[in-house]
């Protein structure tokens, strides 16, 4: 064996519609020799695992799936179907070996697959069969005498059995003896042996009815997704040497332009360069009024465009775009199982040959120790063996997960898998940055002081050093100096000073703009401007000092806005029993300002490093939730218990988190924890009913009071009521229980001033929010 011969493989498997044939697929290819790493997705119909080639061919995968009844193709070429198996939409996961080549001719694209209705997959066509035949049987009853008739209940019985046997012969060649279709197949042969036919062909059918239910269920579960693949448009009109031409959204490429007409979903992430109209980008955010779009605004793919058209240059190829992203995340989520999940599939390893054993005992003991008669006991042995299936049990949590993941995905909360989820709902302390997520992440200048000359000449000192800059407080002051029709003065030799500002050279003076602390490692601190200094940051504002050689020029104020939503997002962590705490590398008198107004704790003054030691500091007791957006926020994600990054967040802190909030909504933080408890509470429910029904028939089968027919009645009813109880999350609302916490329309100024609008120049006092 050579590290050669190992590479990873990726199929697409059709026809699995519960969690029981997803383990089926995973315990037919396990057993093959070389197969490392297996990874089945229920819902997105995937195949993932490492391959040693030496030993294992991936035709020979592809015979073991094809072996135990489903399709398999792979990642990339066309579904294999199933005969009237369900089969996803082709494009509804990104292809991300996508070529980049655009075909100028226009392409026509295939109607999106419609999912069979259920009397036309092979599932439903096994439930009219069986009960036609059960039908035919019961009216030879009537009018037959009974020695003949119940060879039609024998034949109703062989030809419904007919198929199910042939997948559990299948199973057991591939070293899986306990499957349900193997009991099912024993427990109505055993049944024909000891003259229960009639009782046979009820079985036979209502297990077929189950199936059919089953597959119904997990139909209704896939929707959420087949919604999300068809929110993104599958032609685009690209304009090339001044013409449009209709191409496959697809085959876009970065940079290139499309037109967007009225109507029209948008179909890339990308940047309106032409044109103003209302977008509804309801179907990415949530929020139902149009945002107006404008020449440099951004715009996301799936949203609409509703009154005028747009050019837009695509930012982001179709691989990467908001819509492909919530895909691309919803279908790695399937692979973190739930700690509760890896241990019902433990136990259920252990309590079928249990069950088993039991029936082989319920069987034999009685009439061999006890003179017993031999038909009774038989007869409650295979009862036994229909109740004992844990179908319901394996599928309990997955079923719950999928709706979960599902309904997360629709309102823009992703959590990547069950073991996200059970984390989240277990979380007792939520942490959050400041900058970005708690506040907008876009300062604003609200004080300009000058100290020597007007406000003008400062502003244009200020703006001449941090020309070109990327630092944020630089771009502020360059706007506010912009907006006051302030020409930036002219500079040369400009160079940034890490961690305390920039400088350059002005009409032959160095020009400073940095921090308080790099005006006092010049000695251009005095006590007057210390004072103004101090009284600015008392009130939530950074603070940066204009310096002309080692003289202060002028002081500039500048206020991060707190977001519209976080003080109510605040409120409903309260109300959950929460109590959160920001952590900041803001100095101290600027978070305070900021986490009084919330009313929340605070950690100030922190580097990366001390947010990773803040939350160390916090997990050795409590179980931590991080809410972050940036780069610097990555390390401290990734050291809670759970990891929660803003949409608008840079990629690193994406791929670190566990989580995301595409929506960029800080009450989106309550709604994830509300999802994960709801869906916890599901799988508890799952469980007792799952175990509970089970018990009860187990015992009364022993005791004779209940049959065979009861028995798989029991049976496929709890797996029924289990997958239905778990599409309840399919519905659930994640923000119903949202606090409205009232928001002052005005703000008073520091001086005692005007009042000015939210965007205004003065900061809230915590007063104010109280």
């Amino acid at each position: 064996m050579t590290d050669g011969n190992i590479r990873q493989h990726e199929w697409r498997v059709t026809g699995m519609d519960c969690g029981s044939c997803a383990a089926k697929v995973r315990g037919a290819v396990e057993r093959l020799p070389g197969v490392a790493g297996v990874d089945v997705a229920l819902m997105t119909e995937r195949l993932r695992l490492t391959l040693d080639e030496g030993e294992t061919l991936p035709g020979q995968v592809e015979k073991a799936v094809r072996a135990v009844g489903f399709g398999i193709a792979p990642k990339g070429a066309a579904p294999e179907r199933p005969k009237g198996g369900f089969v996803l939409p082709d494009g509804a996961f990104p292809d991300t070996t996508q070529e980049d080549d655009v075909h100028d001719e226009t392409v026509a694209q295939p109607a999106e697959p419609v999912p069979a209705s259920w009397y036309q997959t092979s599932k439903g066509h096994l439930v009219i069969g069986t009960g036609a035949l059960l039908a035919v049987a019961a009216a030879s009853h009537l009018f037959l005498p009974t020695h003949i008739s119940k060879w039609a209940f024998v034949l109703a019985t062989l030809l419904g059995l007919a198929p199910v046997a042939r997948r559990a012969i299948a199973m057991l060649r591939t070293g899986m003896p306990f499957t349900i279709e193997m009991l099912m197949t024993i427990a109505a042969t055993g049944a024909l042996v000891i003259g229960e036919a009639e009782e046979a062909a009820l079985v036979v059918f209502l297990f077929a009815v189950g199936e059919m239910l089953e597959g119904l269920s997990a139909n209704k579960a896939r929707e959420g997704i087949r919604a999300l693949s068809r929110l993104v448009p599958k032609v685009a009109l690209l304009e090339i040497g001044g013409r449009t031409r209709e191409v496959p959204a697809q085959a876009l490429r970065v940079g290139q332009t499309v037109l967007v007409r009225p109507g029209d979903r948008v179909p890339c992430d990308g940047e309106v360069i032409d044109g103003t109209s209302g977008v509804d980008e309801s179907p990415v955010t949530g929020e139902s009024v149009p945002r107006l779009k404008e020449p440099g605004a951004a715009v996301f793919a799936g949203s609409i465009n509703t009154e005028a058209a747009l050019r837009v240059r695509m930012t982001k190829a179709a691989q990467d775009n908001t819509i492909a992203r919530i895909v691309r995340l919803v279908e790695e989520a399937e692979s973190a199982r739930a700690p509760t999940e890896r241990f019902i599939d433990r136990f259920s390893r252990v309590y079928m040959p249990t069950v088993v054993g039991a029936a082989i005992l319920v069987a034999l003991v009685p009439p061999l120790a006890f003179g017993a008669a031999w038909q009774d006991w038989i007869y409650r042995a295979l009862a036994l063996l229909l109740i004992g299936c844990p179908c319901a049990l394996v599928i309990s949590v997955p079923a719950s997960i999928s709706s979960a993941l599902s309904t997360g995905a629709r309102r823009g909360l992703l959590m990547k898998g069950g073991a996200v989820i059970e984390a989240v709902a277990r979380t007792t302390h939520v942490a959050f940055d400041k900058t970005g997520t708690l506040t907008k992440g876009r300062p604003l200048v609200t004080d300009v002081i000058a100290l020597s000359g007007s406000e003008a000449e400062l502003l244009a000192r200020a703006a001449g050093v941090e020309s070109g800059g990327s630092h944020p407080l630089g771009r502020a002051i360059c706007a506010m100096t912009e907006e006051r029709g302030v020409d930036a003065a002219p500079a040369s030799a400009a160079k940034a000073l890490p961690g305390r500002g920039a400088e350059a050279v002005i009409d032959g003076r160095t020009i400073s703009v940095g921090s308080p602390r790099l005006a006092e490692e010049r000695g251009a601190m005095t006590d007057a401007v210390r004072g103004r200094v101090s009284a600015l940051e008392a009130e939530g504002k950074t603070v940066v000092l204009v310096l002309g050689d080692t003289t202060p020029l002028g002081i500039i104020a500048l206020r991060d806005q707190p977001r519209p939503d976080a003080a109510r997002a605040v409120a409903e962590l309260q109300a959950l029993g929460f109590e959160p705490v920001m952590l900041t590398g803001d100095n101290p008198r600027t978070a305070q300002a900021i986490a009084g107004q919330f009313g929340i704790a605070h950690q100030a003054g922190l580097m990366p490093e001390d947010k990773v030691a803040a939350i160390h500091g916090l997990t050795s007791e409590a179980r931590v939730m991080m809410v972050g957006d940036g780069i610097n926020d990555a390390p401290a994600l990734a050291a809670a218990h759970v990891g929660v990054a803003m949409g608008s967040g840079t990629d690193v802190a994406l791929e670190t988190a566990d989580a995301a909030i595409l929506r960029n909504r800080v009450t989106d933080v309550a709604g994830t924890i509300r999802l994960a408890r709801a869906t916890m509470t599901n799988i508890r429910q799952n469980i007792v009913i799952a175990l509970g029904l089970k018990l009860v028939f187990l015992v009364t089968t022993v005791l004779g009071v209940t049959g065979l027919w009861i028995a798989i009645l029991a049976d496929t009813g709890a797996t029924v009521l289990v997958t239905l109880n778990a599409l309840r999350l399919l519905f659930f609302r994640p923000d119903k229980k949202s606090v409205v916490v009232d928001r002052p329309d005005r703000e008073t100024s520091r001086t005692g001033g005007t009042a000015r609008g939210p965007e205004g120049v003065v900061s809230r006092s915590a007063q104010d929010m109280a």
